[in-house]
């Protein structure tokens, strides 16, 4: 159940947060119960969501479980994964069951209990303007409150083609909505567009139905070389940890960037588990069931028209990125965008967005995740999964979401908890010694 605002509270809060997903629920977690930082979150839905539509049969996280709201920046917390297991009675009950990862849906449960045993995160009250006097002045669709920081943390929105966005409906959609509509895809020619996790799963699962429910085709289309895992070893791994965090935030623009692109499989590719039941569910329908239209691969191909076909709904053309000449079309009744989110846009902020300084795409951001402006130091506004340019390929992933919330508190404390220690790489270079100095 929602929380409902309290009327006679406070109306002034050291901390007002705009969105209520991982991010900010982090925050909320590490700042509970701390009378330092009076705290108030806020969220326009009228209950806690997280990918609610892509929440299919056997998903699991890609990160480990201590990857949660906390643990990695305060173990001890009341809103640990391990606690929500305990306080539900179910802790040996999990350490039975042996997971190789944590199911999506379990965890999306975990944190939909952190939100509901947190009375400073309230549902159901959209955040309409930041203004700032001297405070930041907050006004909602119920009320008006003041802050001395706002921390924006609103997660991203599915990410589709700009041309194409009058076209979505239930024929075509992200995959972002694939739960919803996936029940009316039996018997159907479906193409799916996107070669990262998301797009695998929705064709493992439409590869995974039985009798009437399993399509007549489902045809996968990749731009990238081939259908990539997910690079999930130790060092590099290592990316993800708060020390190479803050060397990334130290490069030049042009370098981050090509970091970015260099490594997206760190973050982007496709678990191991996933692509081998796709094979072996493509092995058994070709080879033991004689299914052999249904699974369609196609990597290495970049869409660049989706219009209504000939023979169906759609007529999907793609060239092949080896001879950009040559033109293939899939016809098609439905078409699943597999093509990943953006940061959503910050409206809201609009009153004040010419004094937040900007670094191409984002609000330019310091150490501490706060946004250069031209007002005072103790008033800022913080940003959280919205700084990828400047963060790295971390800055979306659960891997540094509690450090990250760990670095903003301290800041609106004043504190300085104690890092980990830093990685075993030696991230930045070391000054040699300088020519006639003393070996």
């Amino acid at each position: 159940m929602a929380h409902e605002p309290e009327r006679s509270g406070p109306t002034h809060y050291t901390c007002l947060g705009v969105g209520v997903g991982p991010a900010n629920l982090s925050l909320a977690s590490l700042l509970y119960g701390r009378p330092d930082v009076s705290n108030l979150f806020l969220d326009r839905k009228q209950s806690f969501t997280w990918h609610d539509g892509q929440q299919m049969p056997g998903n699991a996280l890609q990160v480990s479980l201590f990857k949660d709201l906390v643990t990695l920046a305060d173990p001890k917390n009341p809103f640990t994964f391990l606690a929500y297991l305990h306080q539900n009675g179910r802790l040996y009950h999990f350490l039975n069951a042996q997971f190789d990862a944590v199911p999506r849906a379990e965890f999306r449960n975990y944190l939909a209990w952190a939100s509901r045993s947190n009375e400073n995160v309230v549902f159901g009250e959209a955040v309409r303007e930041v203004t700032f006097d001297r405070v930041f002045r907050v006004r909602t669709d119920r009320r008006t409150v003041t802050a001395d920081n706002v921390v924006v943390g609103i997660g991203s929105e599915p990410h589709v083609p700009a041309q194409l966005c009058d076209k979505l409906g239930p024929k075509q959609f992200h995959v972002s909505d694939y739960v919803h509509t996936s029940g009316t895809l039996g018997g159907k020619r479906v193409v799916v567009i996107g070669g990262g996790q998301s797009g695998a799963e929705a064709f493992l699962d439409m590869i995974s139905q039985h009798g009437s429910a399993l399509p007549r085709r489902v045809s996968w289309i990749s731009r990238r070389g081939n259908y990539f895992p997910i690079d999930d070893s130790p060092f590099t791994n290592d990316y993800y940890m708060p020390s190479h965090s803050d060397y990334f935030f130290g490069l030049e623009r042009e370098s981050r960037e090509a970091f970015n692109r260099q490594h997206v499989l760190t973050s982007d590719g496709i678990s191991l588990s996933t692509l081998r039941e796709i094979y072996q569910r493509t092995y058994l329908h070709r080879f033991v069931d004689g299914n052999v239209d249904l699974v369609g691969l196609y990597p290495n191909r970049e869409v660049f028209d989706v219009s209504p076909g000939l023979y169906g709904d759609w007529q999907v053309s793609a060239r092949h990125n080896d001879n950009n000449e040559a033109t293939e079309v899939f016809e098609a009744e439905v078409v699943i965008w597999a093509t990943g989110f953006r940061p959503t846009r910050m409206d809201f902020l609009e009153p004040i967005a010419h004094r937040l300084e900007r670094d191409g795409d984002e609000l330019r951001i310091d150490e501490d995740y706060a946004v250069y402006w031209d007002g005072p130091d103790d008033r800022r506004v913080f940003v959280q999964n919205a700084a990828r340019n400047q963060r790295g390929l971390a800055d979306p992933n659960l891997s540094l979401n509690a450090w990250r919330s760990r670095r903003i508190a301290d800041r609106l404390s004043r504190e300085s908890s104690t890092e980990q220690l830093p990685s075993f790489i030696e991230w930045s270079t070391k000054p040699g010694p300088q020519p006639g100095s003393a070996p």
